[in-house]
């Protein structure tokens, strides 16, 4: 299974001198399976570049999205997704536990008059919006060779994050989860300890600083402190700090990222921790 990062910043893009190393565009990731089919996760700003990629290499005709939540940051890229304007592409809509219907309310929404000069019927691609090897009770769809799981997560609005499993390996995928506050339908810290035990790879919300939480909490997202401790608990092998706060400079996770590793040394951990970067490709 291969990872690569196309954004990772929170709440909106942050382009410009301060952002440059780890990227200022919002939530977007592309998972590949070994046989090569791809699985995209929220449809941020960064989803952008992802379209022009695919439509450059050609490699792959059929698409599958997943989403987190409907929060602006996660779905403003898909107007501007190449494949969605080009007939030889199917974009598979599986998002997890979501309606289909919700999903197809979403995207139009936001691509209605005045928002958007195109709508989203007018779009060339087959757009499918009904998972066909989804298994609703136990929220998991078998995406080519991968097992994908939905999961419940603690954000403003409620939201999933997405556990991938393939041979044996598993990498989760948390970009809003606030772990010192409970909101509606959302599960208790030890859930998570759980769900991530021994995972390979985690990339989660890890947002706030202590200082900003004070003012944050309630607000859906997570400190680094939190992020790092869950992983620890858990026996995550690497963990990506992800959803940075758009005020945060590279500068600035330079030294959150150093906190977080020494927070790990005190802890005697082998987690291996780092700041989640766009055009960073990861494999498990």
């Amino acid at each position: 299974m291969k990872i690569r990062i196309w954004g990772c910043r929170g709440s909106l893009p942050t382009p410009g001198p301060g952002t440059i190393r780890y990227g200022g565009n919002t939530t977007c990731l592309e998972v590949r399976s070994s046989s090569g089919q791809i699985a995209i996760v929220d449809a941020g700003s960064g989803l952008h570049n992802l379209g022009k990629e695919i439509c450059s290499k050609n490699d792959v005709k059929s698409i599958r999205f997943f989403f987190t939540h409907s929060h602006w940051d996660h779905l403003l890229g898909f107007p501007f997704f190449s494949p969605a304007y080009r007939n030889e592409y199917t974009l598979t809509f599986c998002s997890g536990p979501h309606a289909q219907d919700t999903i197809r309310k979403y995207l139009s929404h936001q691509m209605q008059a005045p928002f958007f000069p195109v709508e989203l019927d007018a779009l060339s691609a087959r757009m499918v919006f009904e998972c066909d090897n989804a298994c609703q009770e136990d929220r998991f769809c078998c995406c080519h060779d991968i097992q994908v799981k939905a999961f419940p997560v603690n954000h403003s609005n409620g939201g999933f994050g997405y556990r991938f499993l393939e041979d044996g390996k598993i990498f989760a995928f948390a970009p809003d989860n606030e772990l010192s506050f409970h909101h509606p339908g959302g599960p208790d810290r030890d859930y998570f300890v759980d769900l991530f035990k021994e995972a390979e790879l985690l990339i989660h919300d890890a947002q706030y600083s202590d200082e900003q939480y004070k003012f944050t909490r309630g607000w859906g997202h997570s400190t680094y402190a939190d992020t790092v401790d869950l992983a620890i608990k858990a026996g995550v092998k690497r963990l990506g700090l992800f959803h940075h706060d758009p005020d945060r400079t590279d500068d600035d996770l330079e030294r959150q990222l150093e906190f977080c590793r020494q927070r790990v040394t005190s802890a005697c951990s082998d987690l291996e921790c780092f700041a989640a970067a766009e055009g960073l490709s990861l494999e498990i």
